[in-house]
């Protein structure tokens, strides 16, 4: 790449600070378009168009940003370095070419618009109200000049108006950003930010693709992946799975915070953790993702707010003849206000009545009166009931405010949703229903989870993340599980058959190599042998099997309630009233239900966390349960301590080899053992949290939703440890297969408008799913 430099003067300063601009810019954007570089190279290398500040008349790095800061970014380099590279050129260029500029400029005393209706017209037809302006172009004394300064502000507002909503870098900057859930962050757009934002959804002939090449991704020091490729085709759903601390979030980290270089036209939604809670309603705090709307809702209001004011003036000038009245309104009103409302003061009524009608048109062509019906839909799909709607954000718990982020992005309609274990903080009604939303999704989806029928109704790829690579396969998760025991066998059979012809040619070579009448032919084995494919044994992953202590044989009855009812202090219903159950050590109890009707307060209960003052409850004397809560996190209270010592303290008095031997039994193995638990995944502390409830031998075990963060093959080694388990088992999940693998009957938590029920539901997890009413609203 050679650009052209263009100089206009043979100062070596000047051919200096060009060359300093060409080495630096080749040098640093060695992997965006060569004519972008060349272009910016001569732009900036050239004294005559090198940008200056309009009003101090200097090299500065906003005026460098503004005139080829925006087009570098666009092409492909990453902010900050751009931002880096045009900080460190900002002092040669002005040293360079400051004795260049022909016309010092001189600042003026006041501000003057050249196209305002008064320049220009002689003494007698101006305004009485006056201001004095320096003679820039000769050395004679000042000349009186007059200048209305009402007309001046007016008109300075609206070309500053004009000049936002029409500024091409607004687009780049605000309508490529990324609208990231987790940030936490609230800020109300200004209009020329929604209009950019507005203008770069219509753009057309840009691609939704996202391709990612030859890239790494390191995290503290770990290799996550290395010369990875990755390729998003628009319109299409995404299921990232892998192993437990693979580094599937980390990725999907790196692509919302565009570490990794998407595409800046790509709009992205990351739900990771829940909405930062205010008094704003659920409700609203939905519609607000709609820009669309909330921009023309905004220019309808300002149209009417101008109408009305040129009304009240001209009443007020018919009642008062009290030319000062508008001026006074606009010096009480916020100076924000006075700039976003300039741009409609200049119009006349009948002009404003056009505006406001196209307002209309624009509303009625994105059927904005049905966007609060299809945000209840979804607020209605994830659980939230009509009462709910109109909370502020601030009054629901943690999981909610989870749901909301989810709502809030599934509302927005990103070009790419990056999902991290929706399903975790969800009831099987809502999970159900989310399972057929996104199987509709029509913008591009990439989403990580582990449940294999929320994956197969959702996806239509599925990525592998593995030793440091990403693997793309076309179809759901079964068809991939099955695609890769085929292609696991295929190359455990080709590489059996190599060794088996290698092994048979290096024994005829071993046997003839010194045989006078046979080194020829062992010389040409030898050769074959050379020429063979150097194939590796197909790496397996590494075994994982869960393992649960045979518990101590107990006669029954060993768990009961009876006529059990339960209310939390002030409220004005039972979560539970008149409950019978029966467990025994042949129980496989699956309970399920819509939150907030009573299944962990159930738990809590059978579990003895929780008291009840009616009914009873009645526990073997020998009885020990063991409680697996979905907040397990919580259970393990010093995170800066390893697995290891994690165990020591809850069941002292053992040596380490037993904590290591039984962290094994769960896949933690080796050092990942010996780490703080601060530095595990998700699914490796649900390990360490299993391992704990094994060492407590218990009688029964309780889980709370105990499948969220494993990945598929721990899901699959903790059914086969509970299908061997001699002892009871009650849980609460959302995973359909792993409910019909582990249990055989299911209880129903019912919430009623005055008490909550628990009843036994007669058939499978599958059919109760098909009984429940899932209402979708349109796209």
């Amino acid at each position: 790449m050679a650009p052209s430099i263009a100089l206009s003067s043979k100062d070596p300063a000047v051919t200096s600070a060009g060359l300093q601009v060409n080495n630096t810019l080749e040098s640093t954007f060695t992997d965006i378009d060569e004519c972008v570089v060349s272009y910016c190279v001569g732009f900036l290398s050239d004294p005559t168009t090198c940008p200056v500040d309009q009003e101090s008349g200097q090299v500065t790095l906003d005026a460098l940003n503004e005139a080829v800061g925006v087009l570098l970014i666009d092409a492909g380099a990453l902010e900050k370095k751009v931002q880096d590279v045009l900080s460190r050129l900002v002092e040669p260029l002005e040293k360079a070419y400051s004795p260049h500029r022909q016309v010092k400029d001189t600042k003026l005393a006041s501000k003057i618009n050249m196209s305002d209706p008064h320049f220009g017209r002689k003494k007698s037809q101006m305004p009485t109200k006056v201001v004095d302006l320096a003679h820039v172009s000769s050395g004679r004394a000042p000349v009186a000049s007059q200048v209305d300064k009402s007309a001046l502000e007016r008109a300075e507002l609206k070309l500053k108006a004009k000049m936002e909503r029409r500024d091409k870098s607004k687009v780049d900057s605000v309508a490529f950003r990324t609208i990231n859930q987790s940030a936490g962050v609230k800020r109300k757009l200004t209009d020329g930010e929604m209009f950019a934002m507005i203008q770069a959804e219509r753009a057309v002939g840009k691609s939704r693709d996202v391709r990612l090449e030859n890239f790494d991704v390191v995290q503290s020091g770990l290799n996550i992946l290395t010369n990875a490729t990755v390729l998003l085709a628009g319109g299409r759903r995404y299921g990232l799975v892998g192993r437990n601390g693979i580094g599937k979030t980390t990725l999907l980290r790196a692509m919302s915070t565009r570490e990794l270089p998407v595409p800046r036209h790509i709009r992205m939604a990351h739900v990771e953790q829940e909405i930062v809670g205010d008094d704003t309603p659920a409700m609203q705090t939905l519609l607000q993702e709609d820009v669309q709307r909330e921009y023309w809702l905004r220019q309808e209001k300002r149209i009417l707010k101008a109408l009305d004011q040129k009304k009240a003036n001209t009443e007020e000038a018919q009642a008062n003849g009290d030319e000062e009245a508008d001026k006074t309104a606009k010096e009480e009103s916020t100076k924000a206000d006075k700039e976003a409302d300039a741009y409609y003061e200049q119009f006349s009524e009948d002009k404003l009545g056009e505006l406001l009608q196209e307002a209309y048109d624009q509303l009625e062509e994105i059927e904005a009166d049905k966007a609060e019906s299809r945000c209840a839909a979804i607020l209605y799909g994830l659980g939230f009931t009509q009462e709910q709607h109109t909370w502020p954000t601030k009054s629901f718990s943690g999981g909610w405010r989870m749901r909301l982020a989810l709502a809030k992005a599934l509302f927005g309609k990103p070009d790419l949703l990056l999902l991290d274990e929706p399903t975790n903080h969800l009831d099987i009604p809502a999970v159900t229903w989310l399972s057929a939303y996104l199987s509709r999704w029509p913008s591009t989806l990439l989403v990580v989870s582990h449940d294999r029928e929320f994956l197969d109704s959702v996806v239509t790829d599925i990525m592998h993340m593995h030793d440091e690579k990403v693997d793309t396969h076309r179809g759901d998760f079964t068809a991939f599980h099955k695609q890769r025991a085929e292609r696991m066998i295929h190359q455990q059979r080709e590489y059996e058959s190599q060794q088996r012809h290698r092994d048979h040619l290096q024994s005829f070579v071993d046997r003839w190599r010194y045989n006078a009448k046979r080194a020829s032919q062992a010389q040409s084995r030898i050769k074959q042998i050379q020429k063979l494919p150097d194939l590796e044994a197909p790496e397996e992953e590494p075994p994982v099997v869960f393992n649960f202590p045979e518990p101590d044989k107990l006669s029954a009855p060993i768990l009961q309630m009876k006529g059990v009812a339960f209310a939390y202090p002030g409220a004005t219903s039972r979560v539970l009233d008149k409950v019978d159950l029966d467990v025994g050590l042949d129980s496989r109890v699956a309970v399920v239900g819509s939150n907030g009707t009573g299944k962990s307060t159930l738990l809590k209960i059978l579990t003895g966390n929780l008291e009840t003052k009616i009914g009873e409850v009645f526990r073997h004397g020998r009885l020990r349960i063991a409680f697996f809560t979905q907040h397990h996190v919580d259970q393990l209270e010093d995170l800066s301590a390893s697995p290891v010592q994690y165990l020591s303290r809850m069941y002292p008095n053992r040596n380490e080899e037993e904590y290591r031997r039984i962290l094994g039994r769960f896949g933690l193995s080796g050092r990942i053992s010996l780490r703080s638990l601060n530095t595990l995944s998700g699914g490796q502390k649900s390990r360490v949290a299993f391992a704990a409830l094994a060492m407590a031998k218990p009688t029964i075990l309780v889980l709370d939703e105990p499948t969220n963060h494993l990945d598929w093959i721990c899901v699959d080694a903790l059914i086969d440890a509970l299908q061997e388990f001699k002892g009871g088992v009650i849980l609460v999940s959302h995973d359909e297969r792993f409910i019909n693998s582990v249990c055989n009957e299911i209880w129903v938590c019912e919430g009623t408008a005055k008490n909550g029920k628990v009843t036994k539901f007669g058939g499978t997890i599958s059919d109760y799913k098909d009984s429940l009413d899932i209402q979708l609203p349109d796209f």
